[in-house]
């Protein structure tokens, strides 16, 4: 029982929207209706500058940190991965916001990751920094490190059950970015300016 109870706290965690809750509180307005629509860090910080986007991504990383490692520590790896799931799953179809459209799960991933599997969180951060560093796209830097993610799962030699969930959290991503998929095929997808968005 106890461990359901960790893994529906884990759905609730995630569905909160920091990003959606960050700007209606200090900007009074609906990030939902501007930028890409998305309630993640991502827009936040297209939107309105570093100085709300990063403490968006730290919140929807620590959203995916705490339940899986409150998972991980009262029933151990696949309680973990569940709640870390149920963390991702709740970001994505936010309970808050009606069920409706969240975020893309890139930093609530990487929060669970580096609950369960610290070097490959650091790894994948890695990754994520230089790709966006050299291509200015957020979203290229999102598929390149989820595609790295069960790659190095597997190559640090990660229990199974987090290998699969890194597989699964990968394609998940993945898909949630098909249509930055296609804009960056098309040539039309945008990169982030070195300076601070208009409507900061």
């Amino acid at each position: 029982m106890t461990d359901v109870l960790v893994v529906a706290a884990g759905y609730l965690v995630g569905s909160m929207p920091f990003g959606y809750w960050l700007v209606r509180v200090l900007r009074h307005e609906d990030i939902r209706t501007l930028g890409s629509g998305n309630v993640g860090a991502t827009n936040v910080w297209r939107v309105y500058g570093r100085g709300y986007g990063i403490p968006v991504a730290l919140l929807d990383a620590a959203k995916g940190f705490v339940p899986a490692l409150a998972g991980l520590l009262i029933g151990g790896e696949t309680v973990g991965i569940l709640a870390g799931a149920a963390a991702m799953l709740g970001h994505w179809r936010p309970l808050f916001l009606g069920f409706q459209k969240g975020g893309k799960a890139v930093a609530t991933a990487g929060g669970v990751t580096l609950a369960l599997a610290p070097l490959v969180a650091t790894l994948c951060l890695a990754i994520w920094a230089v790709t966006f560093l050299v291509t200015r796209y957020s979203s290229l830097a999102s598929i390149v490190t989820a595609i790295a993610l069960p790659v190095a799962a597997a190559l640090f030699g990660e229990p199974w059950q987090t290998v699969v969930f890194a597989a699964i959290a990968s394609a998940g991503v993945i898909v949630l970015h098909r249509q930055n998929i296609r804009r960056l095929l098309n040539g039309t997808e945008s990169r982030f300016s070195r300076t601070r968005a208009a409507g900061a």
